[in-house]
């Protein structure tokens, strides 16, 4: 990420944002590499500000996107930085956990409030009902579908039997930081499968390829095995 004046950019500069009290990181554009080219229809739950949105979008500009968010902030600040990038998103402000609606879509993503404790003053992160998060995302899953998460790496047994329940093809991505323990994974499923699960070989979250050159996680292997 670069600072520039009272923006920032992603992906290399191809998505800018303006500069707010809550700002993405790192996983809003891992999440978005992760997710499945050519979906027609994506639900991003917890969209803040829009950086995972944005970042799909970047790679996927036909794609069309509704955001869901309790905070009307965030998604004042998220219509703002759709507008600085030429994209279009339906925002919508409801909770996940009692949002009434028979939509279902391609695919549902989400970077889900997975701390407890106090919480920040952008409330970003905290004090979820984690399974039931979950449970009513994948509830908005078109059948053969799919639902992508990125999570801290604490919550996978809690993530992960959540998602066995109606998913399968599980896939799990494991990211390293500094230390030689996972901080973060990313992990996917399908509606209506009932494929194994696969646990693949872990990246840096420092990876140039996919924070700086905006390659999706599927580019980069390509290019790594010259496939």
């Amino acid at each position: 990420m670069s600072i520039k004046q009272e923006n920032f950019t992603l992906m290399g500069g191809r998505i800018k944002m303006h500069r707010c009290h809550y700002n993405p990181t790192s996983d809003a554009v891992w999440l978005a590499a992760f997710a499945p080219h050519g979906v027609k229809t994506v639900l991003d739950v917890g969209i803040g500000t829009g950086g995972v949105s944005l970042c799909l979008l970047a790679n996927n500009p036909s794609a069309q996107i509704t955001g869901l968010d309790t905070s009307e902030e965030m998604l004042s600040a998220c219509k703002k930085n759709a507008a600085l990038n030429n994209f279009d998103i339906e925002l919508i402000n409801a909770d996940i956990t009692t949002w009434r609606t028979s939509r279902t879509f391609d695919l549902v993503i989400t970077n889900p409030p997975y701390f407890n404790g106090t919480p920040a003053t952008h409330n970003a992160h905290h004090n979820a009902d984690l399974p039931k998060w979950i449970s009513r995302c994948i509830a908005r899953v078109r059948p053969m579908g799919t639902f992508c998460i990125i999570t801290d790496a604490a919550t996978i047994s809690t993530v992960i039997g959540e998602m066995s329940k109606k998913l399968g093809d599980i896939n799990i991505l494991p990211l390293f930081g500094s230390r030689n323990v996972a901080e973060r994974v990313l992990i996917s499923g399908r509606l209506g499968t009932h494929g194994i699960s696969i646990i693949h070989r872990g990246l840096s979250m420092n990876q140039d390829a996919i924070l700086r050159d905006g390659l999706t996680i599927d580019e980069f292997l390509s290019t790594v095995s010259g496939t």
